[in-house]
């Protein structure tokens, strides 16, 4: 009987170290740390996986509304001949294609947007009305090398490159001075267009050619242009207040308020990689491409997974304040509230990332971050059964979840704000510790009985 005794004061003496070792304690927090990534991970997870079905959903409208276009021209294509001789001596004919672009080319549209709904997730989509201007000069056949006799200049075309057929809502008419004639689908020649419209074309005798056309047309997302003229200008009229302008080329003039914008662009041949004129295939036109994207401003799957990326700053400093607490004031905190308080910090993200879907960002952080924050203040209440030391909790998530916020809406400025931020904590922490006898701290001795 007197070794059974030994050996339980032995266990309660082992016990009693455990529980009030700091080392064990710090060691046991930063377990609890790493475990409740767990969750974490799978958190994102789910905000990968809502993000994947939104962009499914962004396809299916692309695909019934129209995808995003860029519209190419128009370019005169002209047939042209070349004579060779076969092993035997027979003279045959090849066909290939010169190509010419306009002097001056001037688009002016205007852009209509519309927000399509599919369930929870919307996307912006547009229909624009384009008024294509120009002045083409007479193809030149010597400028590029080209015999006169060979060169068939009845047999030209005009062609306006639209990667998205679908989106054309009405037939389009070339007019000139000459002729006023439809476009049909399909163009004769890919050398420099792919996919888009083309008729024939014909030219006075000497001079120049005006032209014009109305192109109608749906897409989403971008709208964009290629600087085929020698001297390009586009003008963009939209109510849509977030537009985001994006290619080779900014407009010279711009004027974006909440009621619209609207947009100007001058290209001259100067600023790009590319000819007026030449013969057969012509590759890069596309890497000059300008114009404007219609954006939905915020992206809350992007934010929610940001924010995300803060949960083990989150939990860390909140599990950090708690050991100050049971360590300094001799609170005896389990491992079980440890876990529950990081349970409700971990459930903050998910709730950021369902509200998010209903009402917006701005809305689901205050009313995620401030339900948390009622819930962990009130269960600190009866936790540490201290007032002051549970306010100090309620203004720690306070300024915690303020924090965040402040860096996810800095954007550019969020790695050196963020990086300002944490080292402040680390040297409040390391000021008000600074004179804490922590091996006084490891005596067992002096920290209460624990609660049977």
């Amino acid at each position: 009987m007197q070794t059974t005794s030994e050996s339980t004061g032995f266990f309660e003496k082992f016990n009693q170290w455990l529980s009030g070792s700091i080392t064990i304690r710090i060691f046991s927090i930063t377990i609890l740390v790493l475990l409740l990534m767990i969750p974490n991970t799978m958190i994102r997870d789910i905000i990968f996986e809502r993000q994947s079905t939104n962009e499914e959903v962004y396809a299916d409208i692309r695909q019934i509304w129209g995808q995003a276009q860029t519209v190419s021209g128009p370019v005169v294509s002209v047939p042209y001949r070349v004579l060779s001789r076969d092993d035997k001596g027979a003279l045959t004919q090849t066909w290939y294609w010169a190509h010419f672009l306009p002097r001056e080319l001037h688009v002016a549209g205007d852009v209509q947007p519309e927000i399509r709904h599919r369930g929870i997730y919307e996307m912006a989509v547009y229909a624009t009305d384009l008024e294509v201007k120009g002045v083409f000069d007479i193809p030149d056949a010597q400028s590029l090398g080209i015999a006169q006799e060979d060169f068939n200049l009845q047999g030209a075309i005009v062609c306006v490159g639209i990667p998205d057929m679908r989106g054309i809502k009405e037939k389009v008419m070339l007019k000139t001075p000459i002729q006023n004639v439809e476009f049909g689908p399909g163009i004769p020649t890919a050398n420099v267009i792919s996919e888009g419209i083309s008729t024939p074309i014909q030219f006075p005798a000497e001079g120049e050619l005006t032209f014009s056309l109305n192109l109608q047309l749906n897409g989403s997302g971008n709208l964009s242009f290629i600087p085929l003229g020698k001297e390009t200008t586009v003008s963009l009229t939209s109510p849509w207040p977030h537009p985001s302008f994006k290619g080779n080329f900014s407009p010279t003039s711009r004027n974006i308020t909440k009621d619209g914008f609207t947009a100007n662009w001058k290209v001259l041949d100067l600023n790009r990689n590319f000819p007026q004129a030449w013969k057969g295939q012509r590759q890069g036109i596309y890497e000059s491409a300008f114009g404007v994207d219609l954006l939905i401003p915020v992206d809350h799957y992007q934010q929610s997974m940001r924010s995300a990326k803060y949960a083990i700053m989150f939990i860390s400093l909140t599990f950090l304040v708690f050991f100050f607490i049971e360590t300094i004031n001799r609170k005896r905190i389990h491992p079980i509230q440890y876990i529950l308080v990081g349970l409700a910090l971990s459930l903050f993200f998910v709730l950021l990332l369902s509200l998010s879907e209903h009402i917006g960002f701005n809305g689901a952080f205050l009313t995620a971050a401030t339900g948390v924050t009622l819930l962990i203040t009130i269960y600190s209440s009866g936790m540490l059964a201290n007032r002051k030391l549970t306010a100090l909790m309620a203004v720690l998530l306070s300024v915690l979840y303020g924090f965040i916020y402040t860096i996810l809406q800095l954007e550019d400025m969020a790695l050196l704000v963020g990086s300002i931020g944490l080292f402040a904590v680390l040297a409040a922490v390391m000021f008000w510790s600074r004179k804490v006898d922590w091996y006084a701290y490891s005596d067992s001795r002096k920290l209460p009985p624990t609660e049977q």
